[in-house]
């Protein structure tokens, strides 16, 4: 099949995109012959052959969250007014228009990926992610409404989550047996466990590969300079390590995490980027807690780095569409510690699924520092038996429930019509 993606930002950094990215390369993969139009020029991503176009933005470029984008004006999508948005619709369908006709168009986002979809007039689906739910959508009667609209002609919904189908169906109206319910995807064979010291070596090698990042220059979407002698000497200390992965925001709730480890025996390795970054490092440094940042890492860091660690925590206070990087850590044999609500949740029961009763330490309590600190302590004090249980038991589950083949098939069998 000839195969769009449309995706209205980068490929890397964060959930939507790094999904981009992945779908695109296994898509590529199966044989598809795939184009992904995105405002990032793929040039040294493995995409498997597939191609990328950037369409021209005409003004602003419309987000969920504000974050710096090199050479463009992000705003709130809410804050567009009509024709602005407008403009930004049209110029990005008939981008997708001049590559000529495709079997599917694969859209992300329902605002803005089903007005552009249908302006396209390919046969398309639609990836509802989340962001643009909660940020964007939820309370404003008007977006809900130009959603609904831009959806009538849709073959499916794509959400990753039951969470996220119900979301659509509370803020859409969309109809629940066009909404294919398909959690995102992990490459179960780079994300693997290994051995401590193949995974320690890895994650210093692939470091040093990094470009530099000077302070006086510095790019928050770009590793931190010098990190693979910092790493190298972190982990010398020899201390348990739990890590967080994700964006620096008040919403992802990183701060409980640093508050749940400020008495236990245990450091913390922080990957991201964000506004709350200088915050959250100023939290540690006046709780005691060691927590070496790192800036945003890529794939090929973190299939090292989960290994390494004895738990991966998503502490989001905030709703979440699935839960990706939890899925990955799990592959690693990483057991990922997540806030119980939303997304996050299906996850915990999948993990769950695999554990015997008294290793089900994979969820807490939302928004409660106190229950994380007692999930971390519990994992700190298993035995090596156990704990290589629930190692093997998160990666059981992973590669039985989460593998990006089969979520690229089922999103295709979504748009004709197939059973998924």
């Amino acid at each position: 099949m000839r195969i769009y993606i449309w995706h209205g930002y980068l490929l890397r950094g964060t959930g939507s995109n790094e999904y981009t990215q992945a779908l695109a390369r296994t898509l590529a993969r199966q044989g598809h012959d795939v184009t992904v139009f995105c405002q990032d020029d793929g040039s040294d991503l493995d995409l498997a052959g597939a191609a990328v176009r950037r369409p021209a933005v005409p003004g602003r470029l419309p987000v969920f969250v504000l974050d710096a984008y090199q050479g463009m004006d992000p705003a709130l999508l809410g804050d567009f007014a009509a024709d602005e948005i407008a403009a930004y619709v049209a110029a990005q369908a008939a981008a997708v228009r001049a590559e000529g006709p495709a079997d599917l168009l694969i859209a992300n986002h329902v605002l803005l990926g089903s007005p552009v979809a249908a302006a396209a007039g390919l046969p398309f689906v639609v990836k509802a992610h989340g962001s643009e739910l909660e940020y964007a959508m939820r309370g404003d009667a008007t977006l809900c409404a130009w959603a609904a609209d831009s959806l009538a002609a849709a073959a499916a919904v794509v959400a990753g989550s039951e969470h996220i189908r119900s979301v659509v169906q509370e803020l859409v109206g969309f109809p629940a047996d066009r909404i294919a319910v398909i959690p995102p995807g992990v490459d179960t064979a780079a994300m693997r466990p290994r051995p401590r010291g193949d995974a320690l070596a890895g994650l210093i090698a692939e470091s040093r590969v990094d470009p530099p990042n000077p302070p006086d220059a510095h790019d928050e979407r770009a590793p931190d300079g010098g990190n693979a002698d910092r790493l190298a000497a972190f982990f010398a200390e020899g201390d348990p390590v739990v890590t967080y992965v994700g964006k620096l925001s008040r919403e992802k709730g990183v701060a409980l995490l640093i508050d749940a480890l400020a008495d236990l025996p245990a450091r913390a390795v922080i990957v991201g980027f964000g506004p709350e970054r200088e915050a959250l490092e100023e939290q540690a440094q006046r709780l005691g807690v060691a927590a070496l940042f790192t800036g945003p890492l890529q794939h090929r860091h973190l299939r090292q780095l989960w290994p390494l660690a004895v738990a991966s925590t998503a502490p989001s206070v905030f709703p979440e569409a699935f839960g990706m990087v939890a899925a990955e850590a799990a592959a690693c044999g990483c057991p990922p510690v997540v806030a119980r609500h939303s997304g996050l949740a299906e996850v915990a029961a999948g993990l769950d699924r695999f554990l015997p009763d008294q290793l089900r330490l994979t969820s807490f309590a939302s928004g409660d520092a106190a229950s994380l600190h007692a999930r971390l302590a519990a994992i700190l004090g298993l035995s090596d038996t156990e704990r290589q249980t629930l190692q093997d038991g998160c990666r059981a589950a992973a590669e039985a429930l989460w593998s990006w083949d089969s979520v690229a098939r089922r999103i295709v069998a979504a748009a004709q019509d197939k059973p998924v």
